[in-house]
């Protein structure tokens, strides 16, 4: 699959079905082929879906440099151009969330809609994340399937952990085999601390659809609605019960909404 150069680093992709563009961004710390490995082939069936790696995670470069989203938004944007995709619609979870915003607004000839899911706008208008999660992102203790296993209960709810081991085991292996460096967990972590959007929010002027998790703990819900109202006519969707991995814990519902909502603004719309 596709890597192309984005100024001074490489990023890669994968590339899955036929149809119109859809733009699949990753959180923080993860390969795409992790965060989206329940999702990505239900979207296929009727969107052309590139799942990128952000610089710093899975096969994508990996550079100790001060990273910011403004320069992940670069990013992607140069692999559309790379790959000769005029506009796509965007999809980030997440921190991939983060960098779909600034994706619209630096290059807003690139993006046709957004879904934004488990984010936030950042800045002294969002609400941060559950203290205990930060601090297990950032604890050294253990291996690192231990500390991933220490992590589970943020991220999904405790009845699919007990009733999807299979799952949870497939995330864990495709998690481990592509874990990114200390680093770039770092490196991440500060664009994340300096992501504010709240102020351009209003000057976005294209289809949004904002999901979120009932009870997500990573990024709680008072931030996605803070997203929604201040993007003009964006529709919010909030998922019952669940926390922040939506697109592994219940893909199937996800991506019904997403397509329901993709095929109301198609890129000749």
């Amino acid at each position: 699959m596709p890597t192309v150069r984005a100024g001074q680093i490489n990023i890669h992709c994968e590339v899955l079905g036929e149809g119109e563009p859809l733009l699949l961004i990753p959180g923080m710390g993860i390969a795409a082929g992790t965060c989206f490995f329940r999702q990505a082939a239900g979207l296929a069936r009727e969107y052309c879906v590139i799942a990128i790696d952000n610089r710093g995670t899975g096969r994508s470069d990996q550079p100790d440099a001060p990273y910011s989203m403004e320069t992940m938004a670069d990013d992607a944007a140069a692999l559309l151009a790379a790959l000769r995709i005029d506009r796509a619609h965007i999809y980030g979870i997440s921190m991939g969330g983060m960098i779909a915003q600034h994706l619209a607004l630096r290059h807003p000839e690139a993006a046709a809609s957004l879904v934004l899911a488990c984010t936030s706008c950042g800045g002294r208008h969002s609400e941060p994340p559950d203290r205990e999660y930060v601090a297990s992102v950032f604890d050294t203790q253990g291996t690192p399937e231990d500390r991933l296993r220490g992590r589970l209960h943020f991220l999904f709810t405790e009845g699919f952990v007990g009733s999807h081991p299979d799952v949870v085991e497939r995330y864990i292996s495709l998690h481990l085999d592509s874990m990114a460096p200390p680093h770039t967990y770092i490196r991440q972590a500060e664009a994340v601390i300096m992501h504010d959007t709240y102020d351009q929010l209003p000057g976005l002027g294209l289809p949004t659809l904002v999901i979120a998790g009932e009870a997500d703990r990573t990024q709680p819900i008072h931030n996605s609605r803070a997203l929604a109202s201040r993007i003009p006519n964006a529709e919010l969707l909030v998922m019952g019960g669940l926390r922040h991995f939506l697109a592994i814990e219940c893909p199937d519902e996800l991506n019904r909404a997403m397509i329901q909502f993709l095929r109301q603004h198609p890129l000749g719309g």
